[in-house]
């Protein structure tokens, strides 16, 4: 190989007509660099077309696990919004009428306050009032029929422990027969339609209860109070006063018993 490479040079060499022998040398030199140049250039474009050319069955495999890798992502989202539709479907037929019923509930109210105004003795007295009374009655309950049959319903909260998410509380009522913050009356009836509050019930909850009726007996001074907001605390207190009755039955006994030794 480098006897045909000098042979080469030589000739070029010959062929130049360069008389000086450094130039017959810059020019020797320059060639070799040339060829070593265009030997790395081929080592480099053998090297990038050996990596390019990989194995056309593992391409088909990748492609193929991607494309179901996408499939799965699009069935996932196509599954996804036929839930969210079919909830946006059944919630639009459900509460479609929530706006109308609750204007319909005001004309109840209305009509029940002026079966409120009769007095009790007038529609015996007076033939005509009866009957006009009688047919307020009858448009109220079809009203409230119609509304019914539209999922609109009516809460009845009395003797139930108040809700904020279905009433709303108007005033307080003393009261030491009941727990606290028990409804105890009705100011305006609340609906529901669905599982959706339409209107809260305005109501009145009673103040005091048995709660405090057994602080005043107990009355443990080491205790805080905010033990007894909530049924844990009332039963607390029964044990405790249970317990205090025990130990005070038992010391007398050992006092009696001390004494007559």
């Amino acid at each position: 190989m480098s006897d045909e490479k000098n042979k080469f040079t030589d000739a070029s060499f010959e062929n130049c007509n360069l008389k000086n022998p450094n130039d017959h040398e810059a020019f020797k030199k320059a060639a070799d660099e040339l060829l070593k140049m265009n030997k790395e250039e081929v080592c480099e474009n053998v090297e990038e077309k050996e990596s390019e050319s990989t194995d056309p069955l593992a391409d088909l495999q990748n492609e193929n696990k991607e494309l179901k890798n996408q499939l799965l992502r699009f069935a996932a989202d196509m599954e996804n919004l036929r839930r969210r539709t079919t909830r946006d479907v059944a919630d639009a037929r459900a509460y479609a009428i929530a706006n109308f019923a609750r204007d319909m509930l005001s004309v109840s109210d209305n009509l029940n306050r002026a079966l409120e105004a009769i007095p009790e003795g007038a529609r015996e007295n007076d033939t005509g009032l009866k009957m006009l009374a009688e047919g307020v009655e009858m448009t109220e309950r079809a009203m409230m029929t119609a509304l019914e049959r539209h999922g609109v319903k009516k809460i009845h909260p009395e003797g139930q422990k108040f809700d904020p998410h279905f009433h709303q509380a108007m005033f307080e009522i003393p009261n030491t027969d009941v727990p606290d913050n028990t409804v105890q009356q009705v100011v305006q009836a609340g609906y529901i339609i669905g599982e959706r509050v339409l209107r809260p019930a305005m109501v009145g909850v009673a103040k005091g209860g048995l709660k405090k009726i057994l602080l005043k007996l107990i009355q443990p001074q080491h205790i805080s109070k905010k033990d007894i907001l909530n049924c844990s605390g009332v039963l607390f207190y029964i044990r405790l006063y249970i317990i205090k009755a025990i130990f005070r039955t038992t010391l007398k006994s050992t006092l009696l018993k001390c004494s007559y030794t």
